[in-house]
């Protein structure tokens, strides 16, 4: 007879893992809690579905366990997700070692796990929402959504983190891993936008878009930097940079630490090409008030609101300003200060940090306090940056689940 899998969520772990096992011999059952699978995957890289990276490494990864992330990671990586959707029928392209499917339709991709799952006989059960897994008598594995039972010689938890939680990642997949015992690391939004104190000054930038670099400071000391275009909203800070600094921030803030973010708007001067700007605009003060004089250096309203904050009025002849004010104002186009009080919920965003200890994990995805039950994708502690790094999890986790549970 063959081995009967249970695949706990239909995602893009959820589904890679059980063509795996479908492929590896297994009958597989996807038991899904929406009217269909891969919700997410549709929202993935703004509706392209980036599917991954060529620069795979796991310093783009955070997590309890690094080495535990690098063996998995090694054990099926970027090029093994290019064979693989190649071999269901995907094109893909590269773009700068991003990886999207050459129709840049996130809806492409999910079809072609769609027609894999059902070329293969997988059974997909949806509305049911998984509360419990245990372990029998008999030894076979016990699913229930409170109402149905399943009964699975091996289980693949694959029911996501917090992020997103309209698409099914409402953090019930946490309660399922401790009622088994195990332990899971205090989820944060990640990859999502910050919210700042100074909503004034913020209000008259909205929209404006910069190459920065954004340094984070907790308690005087510098934690965390990045670089790339900011965007600034009317609530805070938004954008890649600030991204990848959101979760480094969120843990800080959960502490409630107090957190700065401090932004350089001209990244690319060195302190030395930065004086010499100095002077040489001060050749050219004339006549010319300081809207004139400070004009294609930022963003119009980006230098009006920065001029204002330097005590220096726009139509103030540049003669008359003190030498103090302009110094000022040249400061604050290289240190302007947010204060962070919070980040967006997660609804708005791409990933959680936190979950499942994988140290509680074996390297072939099975958990060791619960023989038979695998886990993959955003349920475990590990997220990546972003570029592709966390999908590039779903499908590493959600093979190595898959493989084993079918073989072992």
């Amino acid at each position: 007879m063959k081995k009967q899998i249970g695949v706990i969520g239909g995602g893009a772990a959820g589904m890679m893992a059980a063509i795996t096992a479908a492929k590896e011999g297994a009958q597989v059952t996807i038991l899904e809690r929406n009217d269909r699978v891969g919700k997410k995957i549709l929202q993935t890289g703004n509706g392209k579905c980036n599917l991954g990276n060529r620069a795979l490494s796991v310093e783009c990864y955070h997590g309890g366990d690094l080495e535990w992330i690098r063996d998995v990671l090694e054990h099926f990586d970027t090029e093994d997700t290019i064979r693989f959707f190649q071999s269901i029928g995907l094109m893909v392209k590269e773009k700068n070692g991003y990886l999207y499917p050459v129709c840049e339709q996130a809806a492409a991709v999910l079809d072609v796990l769609r027609y894999e799952l059902q070329a293969l006989g997988v059974e997909i059960q949806y509305q049911c929402k998984i509360t419990k897994v245990e372990k029998l008598a008999s030894g076979k594995l016990q699913v229930s959504d409170g109402e149905k039972t399943w009964q699975f010689d091996a289980a693949i938890v694959t029911c996501g983190g917090k992020a997103a939680p309209a698409t099914g990642s409402d953090g019930s997949g946490f309660k399922i891993a401790k009622k088994m015992g195990h332990t899971c690391i205090p989820s944060v939004p990640a990859l999502v936008q910050l919210r700042c104190q100074e909503t004034d000054l913020l209000k008259g930038i909205a929209g404006v878009r910069a190459d920065s670099e954004i340094r984070v400071f907790c308690d005087g000391g510098e934690i965390c930097r990045e670089r790339g275009e900011l965007q600034l909203t009317d609530y805070g800070i938004s954008g890649i940079p600030i991204f990848q600094l959101s979760r480094r921030v969120n843990y800080l803030l959960r502490d409630r630490r107090n957190v700065t973010a401090q932004i350089d708007f001209l990244p690319d001067l060195t302190q030395e090409s930065y004086e010499e700007l100095q002077a040489g605009r001060k050749l050219l003060q004339g006549d010319r008030t300081a809207e004139e004089f400070f004009t294609g250096m930022l963003h119009k309203k980006l230098t009006a609101a920065l001029l204002k904050m330097a005590g220096i009025r726009l139509a103030t002849p540049m003669k008359e300003i003190p030498e103090e004010k302009i110094h000022a104002y040249y400061n604050l186009c290289r240190n302007l200060k947010l204060h962070i009080t919070e980040s967006n919920p997660y609804e708005n965003a791409q990933v959680s940090a936190g979950g499942v200890d994988v140290r509680e994990i074996k390297p072939t995805m099975e958990s060791k306090i619960c023989p038979g039950v695998y886990f993959a994708g955003e349920i475990l502690d590990v997220d990546g940056r972003c570029g592709g790094y966390n999908l590039q999890w779903a499908w590493s986790s959600g093979y190595l689940a898959g493989y084993h549970a079918a073989l072992a």
